[in-house]
């Protein structure tokens, strides 16, 4: 591993594109800690305190959700504190979109130039989505905090909008330390600012979980037991080998070339293979699942603040039930994520064009028909799997008794994203390595 490590940095081109990968990324880590100007800093941790304790309903668990995802901290009192996440959701939006709207399709199906023009929509809508978020974001904490504004002597429409600007634009910086990355670094540059974001909160989620143990020494059938830290260790371990061998499957299907005779020679025959990605969704379908999830939990909260009735006091929301919506909406947006990614129809042309078949399927309907058969089958296991990782942190937080927010990154999808995106970068590094004849870093 050392001599790999050796390889990397000895190869000019691959180090100038990690040095400054990893520069663009402690900006962010810097930025991260500027805070907003004209914020109570005292007033605005009180309150993240009194979410983290569930006093202020389910408004503490979406921020948590919300801080996973974008690359941000339950805080949101810094210029950072939006992260990524307004240009993610710009991002998703544009990429469905392209697949329904028949001019954004046409667009995509121009090359570079219309890639290039629905990005710049994608940016231009992720300046108003990023504002309208800021400042719903100020106004709540606004109206939540009971003893006063968290603008502290400044609680005026005008700066308001200011920190609502401020905000807007410490996520378009990060848009644009992503891009520079996609550009001039190495990896996906938006999934390594989400990737960094999750990492630094882990430190001090393995602090919170060792804390007890430091303070009053490990003791067996204890909050700091022995026992429950090993189980914790292997469940971890256990569930990164399951993460990465579900993220690195693929379903084979076998494609053979017809055969050409020109004069005395003969072309083609060969055989290859047709990759199918057992999840091909990614993390998509739990942010999507988790997201709508919110909402009931949130309405229900507040009905049950806002209307004294016995029976809505009364009403317990079974984890079952939970579990099983849960686990049905990463379902369906898995299978809604596949079918408007890949199209049968499409690739079943192209490999007649190209004069390639399937063994045992004529070309035409018989093989997009057996294509997505194969992808309804694949699928069934990535959202299967999917969901196995979603609800696990629940039940791990509840049998082992540890903060939800730790069982989050350790067993769910905090640590889906981290191993997707490491072993992309990994194949991003051993494709340089490969064209200098170099030993990539999953060879053995």
């Amino acid at each position: 591993m050392f001599e790999k490590l050796v390889a990397i940095f000895s190869i000019r081109d691959l180090r100038r594109k990690l040095l400054l990968s990893v520069v663009l990324l402690a900006v962010y880590r810097m930025g991260f800690w500027i805070p907003l100007p004209v914020v109570n800093q005292e007033r605005m941790q009180a309150n993240l305190e009194k979410l983290q304790q569930g006093q202020l309903g389910s408004l503490g668990s979406i921020l948590q959700t919300a801080s996973l995802f974008s690359a941000s901290q339950a805080g949101y009192n810094t210029i950072f504190g939006l992260g990524i996440m307004p240009y993610i959701s710009c991002s998703i939006v544009f990429q469905l979109l392209a697949t329904v709207y028949p001019p954004l399709e046409r667009m995509q199906k121009e090359g570079e130039s219309g890639r290039r023009r629905i990005n710049e929509y994608t940016r231009q809508a992720t300046v108003l989505v990023s504002f309208l978020q800021s400042f719903a974001w100020v106004s709540a904490m606004n109206s939540v905090a009971g003893d006063g504004s968290v603008l502290d002597g400044y609680n005026t429409l005008f700066f308001q909008l200011s920190t609502a600007t401020v905000m807007a634009a410490g996520t378009m910086f990060l848009m644009w330390i992503g891009e520079q990355i996609d550009a001039f670094g190495i990896g996906n540059g938006i999934s390594l600012l989400i990737m960094a974001g999750i990492m630094a909160q882990m430190p001090g989620a393995v602090f919170d979980l060792l804390k007890p143990a430091l303070q009053d020494g490990v003791a067996i059938g204890t909050d700091a037991g022995v026992d429950r830290l090993v189980l914790l260790t292997a469940l971890f371990i256990g569930i990164v080998l399951a993460v990465v061998f579900v993220t690195q499957a693929q379903r084979r299907i076998p494609i053979q070339s017809a055969k050409h005779v020109r004069g005395r020679r003969t072309f083609g025959g060969s055989e290859h293979f047709l990759p199918l990605k057992l999840n091909q969704s990614g993390v998509m379908p739990i942010i999507f699942a988790s997201s709508l999830l919110m909402i009931p939990g949130y309405l229900y909260n507040q009905l049950v603040k806002d209307l004294d009735v016995p029976y809505l006091n009364q009403l317990a929301v079974l984890p079952s039930l939970y579990y099983l919506s849960y686990a049905g909406l990463i379902f369906f947006f898995s299978y809604f994520w596949a079918a408007v990614t890949f199209s049968p129809k499409d690739i079943s042309q192209n490999l007649k064009d190209y004069g390639s078949f399937i063994p045992g399927y004529r070309p035409g309907n018989r093989t997009a028909d057996y294509l997505e058969q194969v992808v309804v089958r694949i699928t069934f296991v990535g959202a299967a799997f999917l969901s196995l990782l979603a609800i696990l942190p629940s039940v791990i937080s509840k049998l082992v008794v540890i903060p939800a927010l730790i069982a989050g990154f350790y067993g769910g999808t905090g640590l889906l994203i981290v191993v997707s995106v490491s072993i992309d970068l990994i194949q991003r590094i051993d494709s340089h390595l490969l064209v200098r004849n170099q030993a990539g870093l999953a060879a053995e």
